[in-house]
């Protein structure tokens, strides 16, 4: 196991390098060895908990648009397990895991629930090493896309669109309406028209995510539910 190749990929230097093989080895090549080395589950435990706060706070206060149900759900399909192993396939996580033998030659390098469990594990490992600055940065590095995602999973506008433009006479309008906070912060205010009748507001850190949100509320005016 190369860790420096590893450091490397990932971005972050472990002041204590055993943090580090701690979170690579996997339960099959303790038990296997009788080493006396801990495996990564203690830390798997952790870096699940340390995910979950970075997880909630970059959701409350980067998309302050959504109700707390939807935020809820989004959330809990960025840290799934189907997201978690996909984030340890960018950084080929299981090249560099300790495998016991029998779990190697049975594909486990691959497996989705051993990546996923090793991926928390090194979050829980840069936490004890680097503090919490440190792994909310290594975090975030995949939770914005997967973020991104989620909000893009359905296009408001499009389907608004596609429903007034059966009918000629109907005209949609987007107006921004309001807009605050710093350069590095912005709040936009915007109101979807139908003819000359508001029929949906939305906000967001864009003008885009605004007008998505507006959408969706004049979707839901129509009883079409997100």
């Amino acid at each position: 196991m190369n860790m420096s190749e590893f450091e490397k990929v990932i971005g972050y230097e472990f002041k204590n390098k055993s943090l580090l093989e701690t979170a690579l080895t996997h339960s099959s090549y303790a038990n296997e060895k009788q080493t006396g080395k801990d495996c990564n589950e203690r830390l798997e435990f952790l870096g699940d908990s340390v995910l979950g706060v970075i997880t909630a706070d970059y959701f409350y206060h980067n998309l302050a648009h959504l109700p707390e149900g939807e935020m809820t759900k989004k959330r809990a399909a960025c840290v799934c397990e189907k997201s978690l192993h996909g984030f340890a396939k960018q950084i080929n996580l299981g090249k560099y895991l300790l495998l016991g033998r029998g779990e190697d030659n049975t594909g486990g390098r691959h497996r989705a629930s051993i990546l996923a469990d090793a991926f928390e594990a090194v979050i829980g490992a840069i936490y004890l090493d680097g503090g919490l600055e440190n792994v909310r940065k290594f975090v975030l590095g995949f939770i914005k896309e997967a973020a991104a995602k989620q909000l893009s999973l359905r296009d408001y506008k499009t389907e608004l669109q596609e429903i007034i433009q059966k009918n000629p006479d109907e005209h949609l309008t987007y107006i921004l309406v309001g807009e605050s906070g710093p350069d590095h912060d912005k709040r936009f205010e915007v109101e979807v028209m139908l003819n000359s009748n508001v029929v949906g507001y939305g906000m967001g850190k864009s003008k885009k995510l605004a007008e998505q949100q507006a959408a969706k509320q004049a979707l839901e005016l129509m009883g079409i539910k997100s």
